[in-house]
C-alpha cells in the first residue's frame, strides 16, 4: 500500500498536516481524502493547482487514494505552459482551485467533509502522479511515476535517513516538484509522522517550525545559505535530528556555516524527476561537503565516457547512468526522447557529469551541456572551480561556464555575485587552489544569477 497511514483505522495524529495556519488531524486527513477520492473514482487523470495549501495535500492524497492520476501544475506557469500541460497530460478536470480563464471543469475539494468508506489498493504499476520537467529545449516533458517507484523511493530513503513516523518534516518548498511533493508531503504520509509546511522557506518560519518539534528539515542551497545568515534562526535548528539539502549543489562555505552555527552536517542527496533520489549521504555515515553519499538501496550507477567505463578513483570525470526501482521508464508521449535516455535493460543516463570515489561516494561536477567545460585538451568540472570561489571571502554567489574560443576551444568564465575586487585577486584564488588551467580566463562581475523555482541556476542563460 503506497499511503499505509491514510487508511481508516490507522492511529490518530493532532496536527498531522500544518500548512501555514492550516491544521488537519490524522482522522480529518484521512476524512476529507476518502471523500474526495469517492468525488472522482472513475476519472482517470486530473489537474491540481499546487499552491502550498491543505487542499492541495488533500487533493493529491484523494487521488492516490481513488487510483487516479494527478497532474500538479505550478501555479506561476504562462499560459503556453499551461495548455501544454493539460492537453498533454490529457486532464479532464482540475481538481480544487482552478486558474482564471481555464477551458477545464473543476472538482471542489470540501476541507470538511468525510467519508470512511474503503477503497481497494489500485495496481502498483498505475501512474500515480506526471510531473513535468523542464529541458533546455521546448516544452516540459512529462515524465509518469509509478505507485510503486514512489513507495520504494520513500522507503529507500527511510533506510538512508533513519526517518520514521516519530519524525516530523518541515519545509517551505513547492508542491509541484520530487522535492517538495513526493518527498515532502507523500514521505511523512507514508511514514506515519507530521508534516510543516511553512508556506514560504525563511528563516525565521523554520525556526519556527523547530519550536513547534520539527525533526527534520528540507531545503535547497539558497535556503540554507539564508538560513546561515540568521545566525538566531539557524541556532533554533540545533535540536533538529536531520537537515537535508538537494534540488541544486550546495556549497562547501554554506555547509560550513550551518554545522557551525547548528552542529548538524547537512545531509545532500542527489535525484532528478526521472529518477526520484539515487544518492544520498546517509543519517549514520560520513556528510563529506560538496559529495551527495552513496547509491541508495535498490540503486545502481554508473561512470562512462563514450561508451567506455570509467574508474572510480575519485577523480576521473564522466557521464552518470543510474538503474533502480524508483526510475521512470519514459517520457509522456516522447518516443525518441525516452529511447534517447533510457536504454533497453533500465539505465537512466542523467545528463550530468560526476566523479565516483573508490569509497563509492558520488559528486556532480554538473550538467554535460552546460558544467563540463573542454579547454586546451582538458576535461574540467565547472563546480570545483565553483567551490573554490566561493570560498573567497568576497564572492556570494558564483556560476562558471566554458564559452566558445577559437584556440582553447571553451574559455573559463566565471560569473560573479559579490563585492568586486580585482579580477586577477580571483583568477590567483583558483590557480593556487587547483591546476593552472583550471583557472578562469575571464571574470564578469553580475548582481543576481539567474535561478529557477527550485532554486538552480539556469546557465543557459549566461554567456
Amino acid at each position: 500500500m503506497l499511503l499505509p497511514t491514510m487508511i481508516p483505522n490507522a492511529p490518530d495524529l493532532a496536527d498531522a498536516v500544518i500548512v501555514g495556519d492550516d491544521h488537519l488531524s490524522r482522522e480529518e486527513l484521512v476524512g476529507a481524502a476518502t471523500a474526495t477520492a469517492e468525488r472522482i473514482r472513475g476519472a482517470h487523470t486530473l489537474a491540481v493547482l499546487a499552491r502550498p495549501t491543505v487542499s492541495t495535500v488533500l487533493a493529491i492524497a484523494g487521488g492516490l487514494v481513488a487510483g487516479v492520476t494527478i497532474v500538479p501544475i505550478p501555479p506561476d506557469s504562462g499560459h503556453r505552459e499551461l495548455v501544454h500541460m493539460l492537453s498533454d497530460s490529457g486532464a479532464q478536470a482540475w481538481l480544487g482551485e482552478a486558474p482564471p480563464d481555464t477551458t477545464l471543469p473543476s472538482i471542489p475539494v470540501r476541507r470538511y467533509a468525510k467519508s470512511w468508506h474503503s477503497h481497494p489498493e489500485p495496481p502498483a504499476d498505475s501512474t500515480a502522479l506526471i510531473l513535468y520537467t523542464s529541458g533546455t529545449t521546448g516544452m516540459p516533458k512529462g515524465v509518469p511515476i509509478t505507485r510503486h517507484a514512489i513507495a520504494e523511493g520513500l522507503d529507500a530513503l527511510a533506510d538512508a535517513w533513519d526517518w520514521t513516523a516519530g519524525d516530523t518534516l518541515a519545509h517551505g518548498l513547492p508542491l509541484f516538484h520530487v522535492h517538495g511533493l513526493i518527498l515532502g508531503v507523500l514521505g511523512p504520509l507514508r511514514r506515519g509522522g507530521r508534516l510543516i509546511h511553512t508556506v514560504r522557506p525563511t528563516p525565521e518560519n523554520y525556526a519556527a517550525a523547530a519550536q513547534a518539534g520539527a525533526s527534520m528539515f528540507f531545503g535547497v542551497p539558497t535556503v540554507w545559505a539564508r538560513v546561515a545568515t540568521d545566525l538566531a534562526s539557524a541556532r533554533a535548528l540545533a535540536p533538529a535530528r536531520l537537515l537535508v539539502s538537494g534540488s541544486a549543489p550546495l556549497p562547501v562555505p554554506v555547509f560550513d556555516e550551518i554545522r557551525d552555527a547548528t552542529g548538524h552536517e547537512i545531509v545532500e542527496r542527489y535525484g532528478m524527476t526521472e529518477t526520484l533520489i539515487t544518492v544520498s549521504t546517509r543519517a549514520d555515515g560520513e556528510r563529506r561537503p560538496g559529495w551527495v553519499g552513496l547509491p541508495v538501496t535498490g540503486v545502481e550507477t554508473r561512470l562512462q565516457e563514450a561508451g567506455e567505463e570509467l574508474p572510480h578513483d575519485g577523480a576521473s570525470v564522466g557521464d552518470l547512468l543510474v538503474r533502480g526501482p524508483m526510475l521512470a521508464t519514459g517520457y509522456l508521449h516522447r518516443p525518441e526522447a525516452t529511447a534517447e535516455s533510457w536504454s533497453a535493460d533500465g539505465w537512466f543516463t542523467t545528463g550530468d557529469v560526476a566523479v565516483i570515489g573508490p569509497d563509492g561516494m558520488h559528486r556532480i561536477v554538473g550538467r554535460r551541456a552546460t558544467d563540463l567545460i573542454k579547454s586546451g585538451g582538458f576535461r574540467i568540472g565547472a563546480g570545483e572551480i565553483e567551490t573554490v570561489l566561493l570560498a573567497h571571502p568576497s564572492v556570494s554567489e558564483v556560476a562558471v561556464v566554458g564559452v566558445p574560443d577559437e584556440d582553447l576551444g571553451q574559455r573559463i568564465v566565471a560569473y560573479v555575485v559579490g563585492s568586486a575586487v580585482e579580477d586577477s585577486e580571483l583568477i590567483e584564488f583558483v590557480a593556487e587552489e587547483l591546476s593552472v588551467h583550471k583557472r578562469p580566463r575571464e571574470i564578469r562581475w553580475v548582481e543576481a544569477l539567474p535561478r529557477n523555482a527550485m532554486g538552480k541556476v539556469q546557465k543557459k542563460l549566461l554567456g
